[in-house]
């Protein structure tokens, strides 16, 4: 129980794999000889999902903390910059739109402008009036000009990137320049201790690899987590329908074509169809509820979203696949010596792309919390599933908020979106507080949220929420400080409109020149 932890064993690849290992590794000195040792085992056997394409402004951090170069990854991963995510047609199915940027609204830390927007929300849209960046993202431009460097920004950003392109990207920087340990083989096993820990799994043809820890990134197969520890499923498919998806790749018109910096969220009858640019292709996909639709007229409202960019031939001809969805979790996601990261620990949607960021914020808390030995394990076990069920039922509220206020009426599906028995309680009550008073900083109750009051801002407001105070909250305190922040952001819109390029022309500069080392 006191021998210390010296040997960690990752079952399973792809970006859930090979991010946790190059997080822990590169905090945890795996390339000297007094660091953790990584191991790393995948079957050749299984092909990564591949098809969140989508991240975070946190994937900065991550990358850098891993001591890899911005330009090679965006280079190496057919990467470009994400600004957040465009709604289109999830109010009314009028071609309207409101965006979720990465950018807090102006003064967020010192003062809630949300309040003192509302009386104009029917002349400047609320993203519009407290950021910059959904201008940028109207305009297609990138986030920094090709002299900012690697990291730094004008404006906050994330990344659109080939999910294939990017484990393989990981998994040459993990085991070439951080010392982890890379078995292409296949688990046959899992043996344990008398204790009931994992104390080594076999393969194949390497026979038993030992491990003080084991963290399962098997996908949804959970091979450690869920088919060896049993660890029960928690559906949430009563709450977020959608259970099925279909992908395509889509090409670009001619080789200058524009690279769109937000995600494209486009609702259907039955779900919502993503639109994604990368340098080379567009990533499109249509995730839907089959209790709603068919999977036949689920492909072609799938193939009629294309029909404008692909022409009708080309759109009713392009190969798409299918993929199941399960939305839920694990009803926890440590237990003794395993815990499960990425799909092993469960998916909901690819709605607001929070699957890699839950690998990024796993990962970081298994680095950061890395036990001492197995008789503080437990301890840190226990803290870490409290505190990911917290997350995952953030993550579940937030999505579901963008479907509850809707007003949208031309299928059951958007119908019995608003039903209050699919709305969980912990929204119901939200909502009803946010007629009064705007999400703020109470709202968040854990450091480090999934989606924090900002989030929740762009979204209510995006949507035609009204917050109505009443009373003494109506007095308007800081009147004149709200003007100067409205605008300044509005000279801070103008400068940036007037110096960025667009995302287009920032990677051909990439790709020619590179960009500034810190």
């Amino acid at each position: 129980m006191n021998e210390p932890l010296k040997k960690i064993v990752i079952v399973g690849g792809g970006s859930a794999g090979w991010l946790t290992a190059g997080v822990i590794a590169a905090e945890h000195s795996t390339n000297q000889d007094s660091g953790i040792e990584i191991i790393l085992v995948e079957s050749a056997d299984v092909a990564p999902l591949g098809v969140g394409e989508g991240t975070w402004p946190s994937m900065r951090s991550t990358l850098q903390k891993m001591g890899i170069s911005e330009t090679e990854f965006l280079l190496e991963c057919d990467a470009s910059f994400k600004q957040g995510s465009k709604f289109t047609n999830w109010m009314n199915n009028t071609n309207e739109h409101y965006y979720h940027p990465f950018t807090l609204p102006n003064g967020f830390n010192e003062i809630n402008l949300s309040s003192y927007w509302q009386p104009f929300s029917d002349k400047i849209s609320f993203a519009d009036a407290v950021c910059e960046q959904s201008h940028l993202g109207a305009h297609g431009l990138a986030p920094k000009q090709i002299t900012t460097a690697e990291y730094s920004f004008a404006s906050n950003y994330g990344y659109h990137l080939d999910a294939g392109k990017f484990g393989q990207f990981l998994q040459k920087h993990c085991t070439v320049k951080l010392g982890v340990k890379h078995v292409i083989d296949h688990v046959t096993k899992i043996n344990s201790s008398a204790t009931g820990d994992i104390a080594s799994i076999t393969t194949k043809m390497q026979g038993d690899i030992f491990g003080d820890l084991f963290i399962d990134c098997t996908g949804t197969s959970s091979l450690l987590l869920a088919q060896h520890y049993k660890i029960p499923f928690i559906s949430k498919k009563h709450i977020l329908f959608n259970d099925s998806a279909m992908a395509v790749h889509v090409p670009y018109e001619n080789s200058d074509s524009p690279i769109a910096s937000f995600t494209s969220s486009t609702a259907q009858t039955a779900g919502w169809v993503w639109d994604i640019g990368l340098p080379s292709r567009r990533g499109v996909g249509y995730t839907y509820s089959s209790v709603h639709i068919s999977h036949d007229k689920a492909e072609q409202e799938l193939r009629n979203y294309l029909v404008p960019s692909m022409g009708e031939d080309t759109a009713n001809s392009v190969m798409i696949r299918r993929i199941p969805l399960n939305p839920g979790h694990r009803e926890k996601f440590w237990h003794k010596n395993c815990v499960a990261i990425g799909m092993a620990a469960g998916f909901i949607e690819p709605l607001e792309a929070s699957a890699l960021a839950l690998i990024e914020l796993s990962a970081k808390m298994i680095s950061e919390q890395l036990p001492a030995n197995r008789q503080t394990m437990d301890i840190i076990a226990k803290r870490f599933n409290d505190k990911f069920l917290h997350r995952w039922e953030n993550v579940v509220d937030f999505l579901k908020l963008h479907y509850v206020l809707s007003q949208r009426t031309d299928s059951a599906y958007w119908l019995d979106n608003k039903n209050e028995n699919s709305i969980p309680k912990s929204l119901q009550e939200l909502i009803k507080l946010w007629r009064y008073q705007p999400p703020y900083n109470y709202d968040a109750t854990h450091t480090e949220e999934m989606f924090p009051p900002a989030s929740f801002q762009y979204i209510l407001y995006g949507m035609n929420f009204v917050t109505d105070p009443l009373g003494h909250k109506k007095r308007v305190s800081h009147a004149e400080k709200a003007d100067k922040l409205f605008n300044d952001n509005i000279k801070k819109t103008q400068k940036l409109l007037s110096i960025l390029p667009t995302n287009r022309e920032l990677i051909n500069k990439i790709k020619k020149y590179g960009l500034p080392k810190i």
